[in-house]
């Protein structure tokens, strides 16, 4: 199963979908089964152009300030027996990974997705995966350009995280790091 992870779209009124920055985001996203969001959509239109890869679901960031049936304050997935809960604001992710998930979510979860920062970030520890996409478009909180997001491959006994970089914007170099990282399920 492969799962797109995107955060802190902060749409831009100048924008009226994704496709303007350029097609690397809708390539990422090509042959994905779901899009998670981590919040800061600030559109409804933003998860209308996700859904046509994938289903969609979204927490609710502190832009979000709109009404959908695939916003929630906090979403948990179970995929592959795998509980990958997602929070707009994990912050701060240096903190441990169990105190994290203990504060964030009220269930126990495998992964903890969120955005909030538009830093990308990728962290495993004491049997958690932590997952910050960063931004496609605002990355660490610079103008509009392009920025990233995280692509999870999961099967039942390893999930496969990538941090992607979606390339550069002309005169405005992408600040963010690739990544990747093995995340085996613990005895």
């Amino acid at each position: 199963m492969k799962i797109a992870l995107i955060a802190d779209t902060h749409l831009p009124a100048l924008l009226r979908s994704l496709d303007e920055l350029g097609p690397e985001t809708a390539t990422a996203l090509r042959g994905v089964d779901l899009i998670l969001h981590a919040g800061d959509v600030t559109a409804p239109s933003v998860l209308d152009w996700l859904e046509q890869f994938a289903p969609v679901l979204a927490a609710q960031g502190n832009n979000d300030e709109f009404s959908d049936p695939r916003l929630a304050p906090v979403q948990i997935v179970d995929a592959l027996g795998w509980r990958i809960g997602v929070r707009h604001d994990l912050a701060p992710e240096t903190r441990p990974l169990r105190q994290i998930c203990e504060r964030a979510f009220a269930t126990g979860v495998d992964v903890l997705v969120g955005g909030h920062t538009h830093l990308e970030r990728l962290r495993a520890e004491d049997g958690l995966l932590l997952i910050n996409p960063g931004s496609p478009i605002l990355p660490h909180h610079r103008e509009t350009r392009l920025g990233s997001l995280a692509l999870l491959e999961l099967s039942t006994m390893a999930i496969a995280a990538r941090i992607i970089v979606l390339g550069e914007t002309p005169g405005r170099p992408n600040p963010c790091t690739p990544a990747q990282l093995l995340h085996r399920r613990e005895p």
